[in-house]
């Protein structure tokens, strides 16, 4: 989970070193923090948060094959 928000994230934003992304992992949950520059905030989250909606999409999708519920989290 942590590498697909990585990857997509340096894929969206102009300066990829400053991506990171922690995990932590609960009993039946996962929340996953998304850290960009300030200057890229715009371009994760996109009109009216339609690129995060997307990013949290494709995240739980890939989650239910593991039965965990992840929340992605833009900070």
């Amino acid at each position: 989970m942590k590498e697909l928000v990585e990857i997509l994230a340096k894929a969206l934003v102009d300066q990829p070193d400053k991506v990171e992304v922690t995990m932590v992992e609960k009993e039946r949950s996962v929340v996953i923090e998304l850290r960009v520059a300030p200057e890229d905030m715009g371009k994760v989250i996109g009109k009216q948060g339609r690129i995060a909606r997307a990013i949290r999409s494709v995240v739980k999708a890939a989650a239910t094959k593991q039965r965990k519920k992840v929340v992605v989290e833009i900070v």
